[in-house]
């Protein structure tokens, strides 16, 4: 599947205390990976994001994932398909479809590469802007702060079960 381009990008880094086998089955659950968006948090205004996962569960290409949620009475949603899964060193999904408020259409995913009884981990997003002047200028102020938010707490959770050598933005 051809990906789409994006113009901006961040990833966020760290080493995990495990294989890159042990932490590809974690990170390849959406529950787990995406557990930060079903809780409350400052980022997201203390609203959260329901995820609903089709047949695949999100672990094969093709697979469907979305979420619903409000943020001060606006509803936000987002259908996701998984566009690139090679285990156990890489997985990538992209929105088809994103009605959101900081950033627009994205790629999200994540690397492993062994380390020496550890395992490096680089989890990225490439995204865009969303369209309309309102979120456009909310983007403007708040995208690349989110994007950082938004690797950083994958990575944290992964860092937090696994236990972490290094962690870096």
């Amino acid at each position: 599947m051809q990906s789409r381009r994006f113009t901006f990008h961040h990833e966020t880094h760290a080493e995990l205390r495990t294989s890159v086998q042990v932490a590809f089955e974690y990170l390849d659950d959406f529950r787990k990976l995406s557990a930060h968006m079903e809780q409350p948090s400052a980022m997201m205004l203390g609203s959260r994001m329901q995820i609903f996962l089709d047949d695949g569960g999100g672990r094969a290409v093709g697979s469907r994932v979305s979420m619903t949620g409000s943020i001060m009475g606006l509803s936000l949603s987002l259908q996701e398909v998984v566009v690139e899964r090679n285990p156990p060193l890489r997985k990538a999904w992209e929105t088809e479809n994103a009605r959101l408020l900081v950033i627009g259409q994205y790629r999200l995913g994540f690397d492993l590469e062994p380390r020496d009884g550890a395992c490096g981990l680089r989890v990225f997003i490439d995204y865009d802007w969303p369209r309309g002047p309102l979120p456009r200028l909310a983007a403007r102020m708040l995208a690349k702060s989110y994007a950082r938010w938004c690797t950083q707490r994958m990575l944290d959770d992964a860092a937090q079960h696994f236990g972490a050598v290094d962690a870096k933005s």
